[in-house]
Protein backbone atom coordinates (compact mmCIF):
# COMPACT_ATOMS: atom_id res chain seq x y z
CA UNK A 1 0.00 0.00 0.00
CA UNK A 2 1.59 3.20 -0.79
CA UNK A 3 1.70 6.50 1.27
CA UNK A 4 -1.37 7.96 -0.67
CA UNK A 5 -3.71 4.93 0.21
CA UNK A 6 -2.78 5.30 3.40
CA UNK A 7 -3.61 8.73 4.14
CA UNK A 8 -6.71 8.43 2.39
CA UNK A 9 -7.62 5.82 4.07
CA UNK A 10 -6.33 7.20 7.39
CA UNK A 11 -8.51 10.48 6.06
CA UNK A 12 -11.92 8.40 5.63
CA UNK A 13 -11.45 6.91 8.93
CA UNK A 14 -11.49 9.73 11.12
CA UNK A 15 -14.72 10.91 8.24
CA UNK A 16 -16.50 8.23 9.51
CA UNK A 17 -15.64 8.58 13.08
CA UNK A 18 -16.94 11.68 12.79
CA UNK A 19 -19.86 11.21 11.20
CA UNK A 20 -20.77 8.28 13.80
CA UNK A 21 -19.70 9.96 16.82
CA UNK A 22 -21.50 13.46 16.26
CA UNK A 23 -25.02 11.21 15.31
CA UNK A 24 -25.29 11.70 11.74
CA UNK A 25 -25.32 8.22 10.77
CA UNK A 26 -28.29 8.05 12.55
CA UNK A 27 -31.06 8.97 10.35
CA UNK A 28 -33.77 9.99 13.58
CA UNK A 29 -31.33 12.86 14.72
CA UNK A 30 -30.78 14.20 10.82
CA UNK A 31 -34.15 14.21 10.56
CA UNK A 32 -34.84 15.92 13.62
CA UNK A 33 -32.09 18.32 12.54
CA UNK A 34 -34.02 19.16 9.47
CA UNK A 35 -37.13 19.88 10.93
CA UNK A 36 -34.88 22.43 13.15
CA UNK A 37 -35.77 20.30 16.39
CA UNK A 38 -32.16 19.47 17.30
CA UNK A 39 -29.43 22.02 15.39
CA UNK A 40 -26.60 20.20 17.36
CA UNK A 41 -25.14 18.78 13.69
CA UNK A 42 -24.80 22.57 12.75
CA UNK A 43 -21.71 22.01 14.91
CA UNK A 44 -20.59 19.39 12.82
CA UNK A 45 -21.62 21.15 9.76
CA UNK A 46 -19.96 24.69 10.80
CA UNK A 47 -16.89 22.58 11.63
CA UNK A 48 -16.50 20.37 8.39
CA UNK A 49 -16.74 23.91 6.57
CA UNK A 50 -14.22 25.67 8.78
CA UNK A 51 -11.70 22.91 8.31
CA UNK A 52 -12.58 22.99 4.54
CA UNK A 53 -12.30 26.49 4.00
CA UNK A 54 -9.03 27.12 5.92
CA UNK A 55 -7.51 23.99 3.82
CA UNK A 56 -8.46 25.47 0.61
CA UNK A 57 -8.08 29.51 1.49
CA UNK A 58 -4.79 29.30 3.48
CA UNK A 59 -2.95 26.13 3.39
CA UNK A 60 -2.74 26.18 -0.23
CA UNK A 61 -1.83 29.53 -0.34
CA UNK A 62 1.53 28.84 1.56
CA UNK A 63 1.99 24.94 0.38
CA UNK A 64 4.02 24.52 -2.89
CA UNK A 65 2.63 21.39 -3.93
CA UNK A 66 -0.85 19.43 -2.08
CA UNK A 67 0.37 16.40 0.01
CA UNK A 68 -0.73 13.66 -2.17
CA UNK A 69 0.48 14.99 -5.09
CA UNK A 70 -0.48 16.92 -8.56
CA UNK A 71 -0.80 20.42 -8.06
CA UNK A 72 -3.75 23.44 -7.24
CA UNK A 73 -6.01 24.85 -9.75
CA UNK A 74 -7.45 28.06 -9.24
CA UNK A 75 -11.43 27.87 -7.89
CA UNK A 76 -13.98 28.49 -10.77
CA UNK A 77 -16.93 30.19 -9.55
CA UNK A 78 -20.11 28.90 -11.18
CA UNK A 79 -23.35 28.89 -10.13
CA UNK A 80 -25.58 27.88 -12.78
CA UNK A 81 -29.09 26.25 -12.51
CA UNK A 82 -28.07 23.21 -12.88
CA UNK A 83 -26.63 23.75 -9.39
CA UNK A 84 -29.45 25.33 -8.06
CA UNK A 85 -32.02 22.52 -9.02
CA UNK A 86 -29.42 19.63 -8.30
CA UNK A 87 -28.71 21.20 -4.94
CA UNK A 88 -33.07 21.61 -4.28
CA UNK A 89 -33.32 17.67 -5.33
CA UNK A 90 -30.54 16.87 -2.84
CA UNK A 91 -32.15 18.73 -0.35
CA UNK A 92 -35.46 17.06 -0.95
CA UNK A 93 -33.99 13.42 -0.75
CA UNK A 94 -31.82 14.22 2.18
CA UNK A 95 -35.23 15.67 4.02
CA UNK A 96 -37.41 12.58 2.66
CA UNK A 97 -34.66 10.00 3.82
CA UNK A 98 -32.65 11.91 6.32
CA UNK A 99 -29.49 10.30 4.66
CA UNK A 100 -26.65 11.78 2.22
CA UNK A 101 -23.97 10.27 0.80
CA UNK A 102 -21.23 10.29 3.16
CA UNK A 103 -23.56 9.60 6.13
CA UNK A 104 -25.30 6.90 4.67
CA UNK A 105 -21.82 4.83 3.81
CA UNK A 106 -21.12 5.50 7.30
CA UNK A 107 -23.53 4.35 8.62
CA UNK A 108 -23.42 0.96 7.50
CA UNK A 109 -20.05 0.93 9.67
CA UNK A 110 -22.89 1.38 12.63
CA UNK A 111 -24.75 -1.64 11.76
CA UNK A 112 -28.09 0.21 10.30
CA UNK A 113 -28.15 -1.88 7.12
CA UNK A 114 -32.14 -0.93 6.09
CA UNK A 115 -30.07 2.35 4.87
CA UNK A 116 -28.56 -0.04 1.92
CA UNK A 117 -32.09 0.92 0.37
CA UNK A 118 -30.96 4.78 0.33
CA UNK A 119 -27.68 4.16 -0.80
CA UNK A 120 -28.98 2.01 -4.07
CA UNK A 121 -31.54 5.25 -4.76
CA UNK A 122 -28.62 7.51 -4.57
CA UNK A 123 -27.11 5.65 -7.24
CA UNK A 124 -29.82 4.54 -9.17
CA UNK A 125 -30.73 8.41 -9.43
CA UNK A 126 -26.86 9.39 -10.59
CA UNK A 127 -27.94 6.79 -13.13
CA UNK A 128 -30.98 8.15 -14.42
CA UNK A 129 -29.98 11.22 -14.54
CA UNK A 130 -26.85 10.27 -16.87
CA UNK A 131 -29.59 8.54 -18.97
CA UNK A 132 -31.14 11.83 -19.15
CA UNK A 133 -28.06 13.43 -20.49
CA UNK A 134 -27.65 11.41 -23.47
Amino acid sequence: MNKRNIIVLIGGILFGFGLSYSGMTKQEIVLSFLQLEDLGLIFVLGGAALVGAFAINVLAKYQKKPVLGGEFNPRRRILSWKTIIGAVIFGIGWGLSGQCPGSAVASLGTGNLPVLLGIAAMFVGAYLKVLLDS
